[in-house]
């Protein structure tokens, strides 16, 4: 049984056209070394709205991301509209009785695939699941777009390799149980890329010395989230950090 979708489940989706289809050659080309920024503000927060989302796709563009990681279908056919770079497109459920939160339904994909998404991106780890990973790996590539996976583990990310996916990503490193790291997974990084995968480091690299270093390791490209897109996170790292440093001084 499923909980209630997110909000964009029943939208209609602005009229798309026709985006282009990248191949894996030319988003190899497009995207390496390069900057990707995922657009998605805290869920019921000030900055959860469709205009914000956009403006904050278009200021990332303006800033040099090279494409941009959208959650939701009706939000990705929104900012398909103002921008030109590659769409990572995803939607995320909370699922009863599967931890599976990333584009995990065919619809899903076809909903994304519909918006203009270049790229659609799906939970690759080995946990229950409603829909087989290759099942939707087939109808994403089949609907013209890459597909990507999201892994948590190396036994997760050369399964998805093998079997195809065009790319692969580390953003579920440190999220699927226990406490979550304070450091990206540069690790991993190095793993896949020696492995000769295409690696896209995502998860934790919250400052311009970890996504470089994550080039380092040997990643295609890099995704940054939080530090650049949730402005009550990062405002809480400042107040935090000012707090504790208040703190020390007031109590030696």
């Amino acid at each position: 049984m499923m909980k209630a979708p997110r909000r964009d489940a029943f939208r209609r989706c602005p009229t798309v056209t026709q985006p282009r289809r990248w191949s894996a050659a030319a988003l190899h080309s497009a995207l390496l070394g390069r900057l990707v920024v995922s657009c998605q503000p805290v869920d019921g927060g000030a900055m959860d709205d469709d205009a914000v989302v956009v403006r904050m796709a278009q200021a990332a563009v303006a800033g040099g991301a090279a494409a941009l990681r959208i959650e939701g279908a009706h939000r990705l056919a929104l900012v398909r509209q103002r921008v030109t770079v590659p769409l990572v497109g995803i939607v995320k459920r909370d699922l009863a009785g599967s931890p599976i939160r990333i584009t995990p339904w065919l619809d899903d994909v076809q909903a994304l695939l519909a918006a203009g998404a270049d790229v659609v991106a799906v939970d690759a780890t080995a946990r229950p699941r409603p829909v087989p990973v290759d099942v939707l790996q087939q109808a994403i590539q089949g609907g013209g777009a890459l597909a990507m996976a999201d892994c948590a583990t190396a036994a997760d990310a050369l399964t998805a390799w093998a079997g195809g996916f065009d790319v692969v990503g580390t953003t579920l490193s440190g999220y699927t149980g226990g406490a979550v790291p304070a450091t990206p997974d540069l690790g991993l990084v190095a793993q896949l890329a020696a492995m000769g995968c295409r690696v896209m480091a995502e998860g934790r690299y919250d400052t311009p010395q970890r996504a470089a270093a994550a080039l380092q390791a040997g990643a295609w490209a890099v995704t940054v989230g939080s530090a650049l897109t949730r402005l009550e996170v990062v405002t809480g790292w400042f107040a935090q950090a000012l707090a504790e440093h208040h703190e020390s001084r007031e109590n030696p």
